[in-house]
């Protein structure tokens, strides 16, 4: 994905706790019909097909079971009623479950992959159109605006919707959104799917890219990561665990 001009880090990928990192990549490459790649024993990456747009996920291994409704979570695309309903019951054929997260009557249907990760199969929105397979990465905010307003930064993409629910960045006209959906419930256990930020320039830029963070609100946290990682883990203002990786070389 793109930074936006001037910017110093870009959305590099969201990362999924898995406890079968491999069995629940293939789960979404399938589900997404996107693509396997790299993988060894500390990750397998599921990618958006060539030339298309999407945020790539990636899939480490965990032993911590899954203990709260996610923060974070995919909202998919459709074009059609009848493309949302072959959806679902594609999706529930392969191993998704429906998820009851206390929608209520929603044009939307709640699912969750075969490890409980909840995520949506929406409704059709003309919003949605150019977007590709993932409408939109969602997080769970008590303060929409404001997260928002830190996360642009980190991630070069621009505030393109505001309202008093929610808040949305998008990467230029192409791609998923960004979105923060405002909720009454604070951060309170690790969160099983996270985003990745990369520096979009060469050294020392995870160094800037950590102090800016921090600077805006962001702290240090530890997850159990080793010391020798070549990642930094972090905080945002509401308590959302996020890695500021190193340059590529």
């Amino acid at each position: 994905m793109g930074a936006g001009p001037g910017a110093r880090s870009r959305l590099e990928s969201v990362t999924v706790d898995a406890a079968d990192p491999a069995g629940l990549a293939r789960w979404w490459a399938r589900a997404l019909d996107w693509r396997l790649g790299h993988a060894d024993d500390g990750e397998v990456d599921v990618d958006p097909p060539e030339g298309e747009p999407g945020v790539p996920l990636v899939f480490v291994p965990v032993r911590d079971p899954k203990r709260a409704p996610n923060r974070v979570h995919l909202d998919l695309d459709t074009s059609s009623p009848a493309e949302q309903r072959e959806t679902v019951a594609f999706l529930l054929a392969h191993g998704a479950r429906r998820a009851d997260v206390g929608q209520g009557e929603v044009p939307w249907v709640v699912l969750a992959d075969p490890e409980g990760n909840e995520f949506c199969v929406l409704d059709p929105r003309p919003q949605y159109e150019g977007c590709g397979r993932v409408a939109a990465v969602v997080v769970q905010a008590l303060r929409p605006q404001a997260l928002a307003a830190f996360w642009a930064p980190l991630t070069g993409w621009r505030q393109v919707r505001s309202d008093p629910s929610a808040a949305a960045l998008r990467d230029g006209g192409r791609g998923p959104y960004l979105e923060f959906v405002r909720t009454t419930s604070a951060h309170a256990v690790k969160n099983r799917w996270h985003l990745d930020v990369r520096p979009a320039a060469g050294p020392p830029e995870q160094d800037r890219v950590v102090r800016a963070a921090l600077a805006a609100g962001a702290r240090p946290v530890d997850v159990g990561q080793h010391r020798r990682v070549s990642w930094v883990v972090l905080a945002d203002p509401e308590g959302n665990e996020f890695c500021v990786l190193r340059e590529r070389g």
